[in-house]
């Protein structure tokens, strides 16, 4: 079993108006502090985790790192670097896929060609929409002109596997606007598509706004549930005409591109997560770093580990974590042997979800039905009841 790295960077240039993440816009000089605290955090992670009583993973390779945030393009590409050799210096790293995500608008040709220098090999873009009045809508600072030039200079630069996302439910986003959204995403075929459902919480402000009924950030214009729904299922249908495998409810890949760094979280596998609000998983423990910036590269420079939360995964939440995250998947789960691991028997309660229509079950694997894909959080409250 191979081990994933994940890197936390939580600057912005600006806050989405739908984000609910623990992100937000920091002065730029506190760009290289918090890459040093990082990189010292991956140096000295045993340490760390041994103050508190965290599980080594007994010597696992490293193939995967995905650097994420927030816009960690924001970052110099010298930080970037830094942060990839703190890795491959201590940890056993056969790397197969090294992803750094970028907002369209944060690409020169000068950075990328960095970014190829430095290791990374794939690039997820947040293109999110190509309607400029959606972009707009949602406090984006790019638009649809700087999707099209970033992938350029990616394309020109050797990138040979860009993810790109999709977001179905953007205010002001019809269904002539969305047709030109799926449209042109595949005029450009990234090797990776994510697409994604708006969802609406007090996290965010626009969420906030919504639940509030206020009319600020366009709250009045979003799309309803049906339209959303309907977005999503003619994506599904234009994907797999473009040769596109949909392989996780929210993301294709065109054969072989899956995202293997991803497809951790939905199996299980361990992952180590470096940098302010990043989660780990060692198979047995989940654990989760301070979200402050300013605590978490304090805790560092002071040798203090940065873990604010930590749990011993039980094994009913680990049963409950395999059906979740497994159904997620579109191959499904082998039901049998979840049941053998966990000595439980689902099948009546998966029975009452098949009369349904809600799942299907070959007598080997356990999927969701295609055309609940969209009401899956529906499934798994019944399912894990």
């Amino acid at each position: 079993m191979k081990l994933g790295i994940y890197i936390q960077v939580p600057f912005c240039q600006t806050k989405c108006t739908y984000c609910n993440f623990h992100t937000g816009v920091f002065s730029r000089s506190l760009h290289s502090p918090y890459a040093a605290a990082v990189c010292a955090e991956i140096v000295r992670h045993r340490e760390l985790y041994a103050a508190e009583g965290i599980q080594a993973i007994p010597g696992p390779s490293v193939d995967t790192i995905y650097v994420g945030g927030g816009t960690p393009s924001l970052l110099e590409p010298a930080a970037l670097a830094r942060m990839l050799d703190a890795i491959r210096s201590t940890f056993d790293c056969a790397l197969e896929e090294t992803t750094l995500e970028a907002d369209p608008e944060t690409i020169a040709p000068e950075k990328a060609a960095a970014w190829v220098a430095a290791g990374f090999n794939r690039i997820s873009l947040g293109a999110q929409s190509f309607s400029d009045a959606e972009l707009a809508a949602a406090g984006r600072m790019h638009r649809r002109e700087d999707v099209f030039a970033a992938n350029r200079f990616l394309r020109a630069l050797g990138f040979r596997n860009i993810s790109m996302d999709l977001i179905a439910g953007l205010p002001h986003q019809t269904q002539t606007s969305w047709d030109a959204n799926v449209a042109q995403i595949l005029e450009l075929r990234p090797e990776h598509i994510s697409i994604y459902l708006m969802e609406i919480d007090e996290g965010s402000r626009l969420g906030r706004e919504v639940l509030s009924g206020g009319p600020r950030y366009s709250a009045a214009a979003l799309p309803d549930d049906d339209s959303m729904a309907a977005f999503y299922e003619q994506a599904c249908a234009c994907l797999a005409s473009a040769g596109y495998v949909h392989y996780e409810i929210s993301n294709w890949a065109l054969p072989g591109f899956e995202s293997r760094h991803n497809l951790k979280y939905w199996r299980r596998d361990p992952y180590f997560g470096f940098g302010a609000g990043a989660h780990s998983f060692s198979g047995t423990q989940r654990w989760a770093n301070t979200h402050d910036p300013a605590a978490y590269a304090a805790a560092i420079e002071q040798r203090r580990s940065p873990v604010e939360q930590l749990e011993t995964v039980s094994r009913e939440q680990a049963l409950e974590e395999e059906l979740f995250l497994g159904l997620r998947q579109l191959q499904g789960i082998d039901l049998a042997r979840v049941e053998s691991q966990y000595n439980s028997n689902l099948r009546p309660r998966i029975e009452e979800l098949r009369a349904q229509g809600l799942v299907e079950f070959d007598g080997t694997r356990l999927r969701l039905a295609p055309d609940r894909l969209t009401v899956s959080n529906e499934v798994f409250v019944t399912l894990l009841d």
